[in-house]
This record gives structure tokens, sequence and C-alpha cells, in this order.
């Protein structure tokens, strides 16, 4: 049985300087800062074996001294960022066309924004993680309040899909380029629960974000180790017990309707995706369920859960 700390501790797990500068200070100075033109902060940390396998082409600056690495583009301006996106993409098929990295073998046809002052550039969310960019997804917690006390719908995932047969949020998925948290909500909770449209504008709440920073392991799909910062949209609906949710496409196996005791202990046994026991977590916080009174670690849970980046995060989605 895992304390909530724990759970906290086996997500967030990329480390922190002041806890522990000399695991922090080594990977830290092990790894590539990737850069993209209009910003001059970091975007994302490279792992050194990926730099090493990445089939760079001669629109990239790798610099090996100073361990940072760009796509450049002769004449390229600020205001032109479609040539640094292709030549991202043209990097990240060759990689999948050599079979670089397992990790690309779940290519998405999908991108991910990678943000700065500004939407800077865009990359296949499949590739984020071997760059180590933030991304950004939505997560909701579907509940019912009946005599009995409070419920939640949790769903269990579909067991070829990544972390497959572990239970997950009500609702969630990434936000790609181009749509906003709530507009991404709305379609994921249509095609992961059978929620319909009206429903979710009238009925979920936003609640804020979480914030965290994650290694990943082989469940992820891939290789293990790679860096993934993340930021989630925090959303709350409450329904009525005539609303069931019913898997609407590949992702989810079913959904079943729990108490709060009976959510609690199956986090404790890990038998939720990490980042969706950390959502669960916040959802107990700001619902008075989680207090100070029955949870010692109280403030560094909360801490944790609002963890500051080392990149830059979006102004605006």
């Amino acid at each position: 049985m895992k304390s909530n700390l724990d759970l906290i501790n086996a997500c967030d797990n990329f480390p922190y300087r002041d806890d522990d500068p000399d695991t922090y200070n080594k990977l830290v100075s092990s790894c590539y800062e990737f850069v993209v033109l209009g910003s001059r902060r970091t975007v994302g940390y490279v792992q050194p074996w990926v730099v090493e396998k990445m089939p760079w082409g001669k629109n990239w600056v790798v610099d090996h001294d100073r361990k940072r690495l760009f796509p450049y583009v002769e004449g390229l301006s600020p205001d032109k960022f479609s040539e640094q996106c292709q030549v991202i993409d043209e990097t990240l098929r060759v990689a999948r066309e050599k079979g670089t990295f397992k990790v690309l073998e779940k290519w998405r046809n999908e991108l991910y924004t990678i943000h700065g002052p500004a939407q800077l550039t865009k990359m296949e969310r499949s590739g984020s993680p071997l760059f180590g960019i933030v991304t950004y997804g939505v997560h909701m917690t579907a509940y019912v309040n009946t005599r009995d006390g409070m419920k939640i719908w949790v769903p269990k995932r579909a067991k070829g899909k990544t972390y497959g047969g572990l239970l997950d949020n009500t609702v969630a998925g990434g936000i790609p380029t181009g749509e906003q948290p709530f507009e991404c909500l709305v379609r994921e909770a249509a095609e992961e629960a059978s929620f319909p449209e009206d429903l979710v504008r009238s009925s979920a709440i936003s609640c804020g974000t979480i914030s965290y920073f994650s290694l990943r392991d082989k469940r992820a799909g891939g290789e293990s180790d790679l860096f993934q910062p993340e930021i989630q949209f925090v959303y709350d609906m409450e329904v009525g017990e005539d609303v069931v949710p019913k898997p609407c496409d590949d992702e989810v196996a079913d959904f079943r309707l729990w108490t709060v005791g009976e959510v609690q202990e199956a986090i404790s046994k890990e038998s939720f995706k990490p980042n969706c026991a950390l959502l669960l977590l916040d959802f107990f916080i700001r619902h008075g369920i989680l207090t100070p009174q029955n949870e010692t670690n109280y403030v560094e849970i909360v801490s944790r859960l609002h963890r500051k980046l080392p990149f830059p995060t979006a102004t605006a989605m």
C-alpha cells in the first residue's frame, strides 16, 4: 500500500535541486538543452543517448561543447516558424522510418505546440518525450452525490493502450495544436465516455491546473527515462444517477461507479495510471476529503501538485 506522498513521488520523479542536488546536477548536466527560434530559454531536455541516435540533418545545430541543439534554416525570421516545424517533422519521420526509437512506433499524426513567449513551433506528439518539451492535457472527474455519499465514475484503460489495464480519470486526453482546453474536453468526453456535448458544456467546471515532471518508464510505451514535464487542465462534473458513461472509442474498456473509499484503496494499490492518481488527490483536496487533519504530508502534497517547471509555459492556448 502506497502513501499519498509515495504516489506523488512516483509521478513527479524528476529530481529537485534542493532535495537532492547531486542527483539533480548529474542528470541536468548530462542533458542537451533544446532551443527554438523565438525563445531565449531552453524549451526541453534531451537525453545524451537520444542525441547520439537521432538522425540529425543539415538543418540542425548540435553543439556538443555547450550541449545545446536547435533547428536552423538560413534566413529564417522570428515570425516564420513553419520552417522549424518542417525541420523537426522531417527528422522525426526519418527516425521513425529507420526504427531508431520505439516511442515513435506510436505515431499519432497529432501535433503538440511548443510554447514560449508565444506559440513557438510544433511537433508530432509521439516525438515530444524525445525532446522533453512541456505537454498539456485535460482531465475531468465525473461524480455523483448519492444517498450513500459521493461516488466517482472510474474507467479502466483498454489493454492495448499504454498503461493498459490500469484505471484512469473519467475523461482525459492531450491537447493538440489549435484546440482550446475546454473544446478538447468536450471532444474527449464524447469520444471516451459518450457524454453529450450539451451536458459537458453546461456542467463541467474548470478547477485550475496541476503540473509535474516525470521520467517515463516502459509502461508509457517506448524507451524509459525520457523526460515528460506536463500541465493538466482540471475539470469536475457532477452528474445525476441517470447519467452513465459508456466507452465510445478504443481507449476505455469499461466504467465503474465507485465510492470515495474504493477509489482511495485502488490509488494506494497503484491501480491507477500514475498521473491520474495525482488528479484524484487534487480532487480530494478541493472537496475536503483530503485534509491537514487526516494527511500528515498535506502541505508537501499540495505544493508538489503544482510544480514550477524549468521551461517556458503557455501564456495562452
